[in-house]
């Protein structure tokens, strides 16, 4: 069947009353639509991938500016989560080792006194680079990957 017979049959439909406004307005835009196409006003996959992934990177920015680093994954995953549902288990997942991060940085900073804390702040350290980009690598794939030894006060 082609494009036009496929119209018309849904034109014929609403006029004899088999398909209300709505119904036909829809199943119109679905023959329209070329296949695999996004549907207006819900996110496609891909874009659900880039805004995990761009969440999971935006940790980085605290390396760089310590106050926007800290912010920026908070506010991305506020945003986005209404939008697209997806986003707010890396949300979760972002927000819990901000958190446990921070926590291990007080706690090797106060052990410096005793010099076992120089090793374990720099362990810190790489793994606040290592775990966003391997979070984000995942995301990227469309798994959602937990940081280990992160420790979850957003569930």
């Amino acid at each position: 069947m082609t494009l036009s017979d496929e119209l018309e049959r849904l034109r014929e439909l609403h006029q004899t009353g088999a398909l209300t406004d709505d119904e036909y307005t829809v199943a119109k835009a679905a023959v329209i639509r070329p296949e695999g196409s996004a549907v207006p006003g819900v996110p496609s996959e891909k874009d659900v991938q880039q805004w995990a992934m761009l969440l999971h990177l935006s940790q980085l920015l605290g390396h760089v500016l310590p106050p926007i680093g800290l912010v920026v994954p908070f506010v991305i995953w506020q945003y986005k989560k209404v939008d697209m549902p997806e986003i707010d288990e890396h949300g979760k997942i972002v927000a819990n080792w901000i958190v446990s991060a921070l926590i291990y940085t007080v706690a090797s900073a106060l052990l410096c006194i005793i010099v076992v804390g120089v090793p374990l702040l720099l362990a810190v350290l790489a793994l606040s680079v290592i775990y966003p980009i391997i979070g984000a690598v995942k995301a990227s794939s469309g798994t959602v990957w937990r940081y280990p030894l992160s420790i979850n006060f957003f569930q």
